[in-house]
């Protein structure tokens, strides 16, 4: 018996909670009552998929953001000032979630050049493949990889979003401005910036120029 009236209470708490304002949740919420951010997060659960599944195509990875966009959201929602919107700051949460784990995901595919290879293809036909590059042009490609992807994480947070999503996730210019919730005109003008940007960083100089900020120029 004790156990029903229990059952009914929580659903009666529930009703409740869907009865609340958004700025009645989130104030609830900075106070760290957890059932109120769960009501949060069921309300903006569709459209922070939608953010992370446009950003990463692949589902599981999509979903795993998503659940990190909400715990980011819950640890610093004391930082959430109302100036935008909840929806917009969340949206924020979630594109810098997203654009993280194809960041940590492209770091574990990366395997250093004196690892044994992990292909399952026979010894004798890997050391016969005559197309492959010689260590010395591996160990230079790694490296100019590795000094323009340092240089793009230089860039400021809204333009280094957009070189990351165009250049490295590979979305048109439209996609892109869906993805961030900006004009196509916009899109175009981070690019610029980060055009000059790239080019002017020293970083780059060793490795003649940024291969992101030549096509930058070319998406004008």
């Amino acid at each position: 018996m004790s156990t029903f009236f229990s059952e009914q209470s929580q659903a009666s708490a529930v009703d409740d909670l869907r009865a609340w304002s958004e700025k009645q949740l989130i104030a609830a919420a900075k106070s760290g009552r957890r059932a109120p951010f769960g009501e949060l997060c069921e309300r903006h659960m569709k459209q922070v998929s939608c953010v992370t599944r446009r950003i990463i195509r692949n589902r599981e990875d999509a979903e795993d953001a998503a659940q990190e966009c909400f715990l980011n959201a819950f640890v610093h929602l004391k930082d959430f000032d109302g100036r935008s919107q909840f929806a917009t700051w969340l949206t924020r949460i979630a594109i810098n979630a997203s654009l993280m784990k194809l960041r940590r995901n492209r770091g574990a595919r990366e395997v250093p050049i004196d690892e044994p290879n992990p292909s399952s293809e026979p010894a004798a036909q890997r050391e016969f493949r005559y197309d492959a590059p010689d260590p010395e042009e591996s160990c230079s490609l790694r490296e100019r990889k590795r000094i323009v992807k340092s240089a793009i994480s230089g860039l400021r947070p809204r333009t280094r979003d957009v070189v990351e999503l165009i250049h490295l996730q590979e979305h048109s210019i439209r996609e892109t401005a869906q993805i961030l919730g900006i004009s196509t005109g916009a899109v175009k003008g981070r690019m610029f910036h980060a055009k000059i940007a790239l080019h002017r960083m020293p970083l780059l100089q060793s490795v003649g120029g940024s291969n992101c900020a030549r096509q930058a120029e070319a998406s004008q």
